[in-house]
């Protein structure tokens, strides 16, 4: 039960600040899925993409066409770069050892954090 609530509310959360601030899930869903749920880093990894699937885009996506303020072209490309680097990057990623592997997230978040923390 606890397990059922926890992903229901990191799943919110996901999607809301998706929604809010046009950010993948997985920023919010990854440091959840290790912290509250115990989950390795590849299996919130794993988990966080399966989740992403589908529900994360569409409905938001909705919302910013309706708004017109979406580029069709541009997203095609940066899909086909997706495709590719996400398939051979997840392949390096399941290779690395564990630490490594949450380190290397955790050196993301801050980077990600200190750029838009400085940014005018």
């Amino acid at each position: 039960m606890f397990e059922t609530v926890v992903a229901v509310v990191i799943g919110l959360a996901a999607g809301g600040l998706a929604g809010l601030f046009g950010i993948g899930g997985g920023i919010v869903m990854i440091p959840a899925m290790t912290l509250v749920l115990g989950f390795s880093q590849k299996k919130a990894q794993g988990t966080s993409l399966a989740a992403m699937l589908l529900p994360i885009g569409l409905p938001a996506l909705m919302n910013y066409w309706r708004e017109q303020t979406v580029d069709l072209r541009v997203a095609a490309l940066i899909v086909a770069g997706f495709l590719v680097g996400s398939f051979f990057s997840s392949r390096v990623a399941l290779s690395l050892p564990e630490v490594a592997l949450r380190r290397s997230f955790a050196i993301l978040l801050l980077l990600v954090a200190v750029q838009l923390w400085f940014k005018k």
